[in-house]
């Protein structure tokens, strides 16, 4: 049940039906023409009532474990449709919060699998698959706290431990300083409350038009976007024709580098 539960619904259904019948009537008629005495008589014994009742058990297995696939798509579903920015991802408990991270990866097109080895306090809390590479992600619900470069490197361990490519860490808040350091030139990518924004709007842009979407929102202090060229902090400037903003990198002119706001 535990493996036809991670499965699209729908397929928990086709199983069950498949089951059935291949056990109510395949198996049956297979062991009735082994022929002897041995086929005969298991093929009277199912054809008697045990193929019936093991067939009507696996239907309700299966069609159970489709039934909490779909209410575990539902609830999915809602923690996006009911997500308006960082006070909201704030607000849901931290295996909700896991939930809405792994949702937002599963609509990019990753295979997710909860594992339940983080908890609140850290650990592998997601394994993601796609195009034959594995990249575990660790969800931090922090907004005020800085993630420190302690986590970062405890991930950078399990990557080994778990044969992994990639690692992802996940957080409301930002990182500090010794954090974005440590990750340049291995596989591994903090993300920060903005960018994880980013992923929930698109996210939400699958769904059916009924809410209304995460709209650009003004950034708390400490959570500035990072420079994608050098990593600073950048800040937000206007043109001083056209008076629209944008977000320049901090280390202006040492660093030209822009982002639309």
């Amino acid at each position: 049940m535990e493996v036809v539960s991670r499965l699209p619904w729908q397929a928990g259904v086709a199983l069950g039906i498949v089951g059935y019948v291949g056990v109510r009537y395949a198996l049956a008629w297979f062991l009735s023409t082994l022929g002897g005495p041995v086929g005969q008589t298991l093929g009277e014994q199912l054809g008697q009532g045990l193929s019936a009742a093991v067939a009507w058990l696996l239907l309700g297995m299966c069609w159970a474990a489709a039934l909490i696939s779909y209410m575990d798509g539902r609830r999915r579903t809602q923690l996006l449709e009911t997500q308006t920015g960082l006070n909201s991802l704030s607000a849901i408990d931290w295996r909700e919060f896991e939930l809405l991270v792994g949702e937002a990866f599963r609509r990019q097109g990753y295979a997710v699998k909860e594992t339940g080895l983080g908890g609140a306090d850290g650990g592998v809390d997601l394994i993601l698959r796609k195009d034959g590479a594995m990249t575990l992600v660790q969800c931090k619900q922090w907004r005020t706290k800085l993630v420190d470069v302690r986590v970062v490197r405890e991930m950078y361990g399990l990557l080994g431990h778990h044969h992994a490519d990639a690692v992802k860490i996940v957080a409301i808040g930002n990182y500090t300083d010794d954090a974005r350091q440590f990750v340049h030139g291995k596989p591994i990518e903090l993300i920060h409350g903005l960018t994880l924004l980013d992923m929930v709007r698109d996210a939400q842009r699958t769904l059916p038009p009924r809410y209304k979407l995460i709209q650009n929102p003004e950034p708390p202090r400490g959570l500035e976007p990072l420079c994608p060229e050098c990593g600073r902090p950048m800040v937000q400037r206007a043109n001083r024709k056209s008076g629209k903003t944008f977000w320049g990198c901090s280390g202006y002119p040492a660093c030209r580098s822009t982002r639309v706001a």
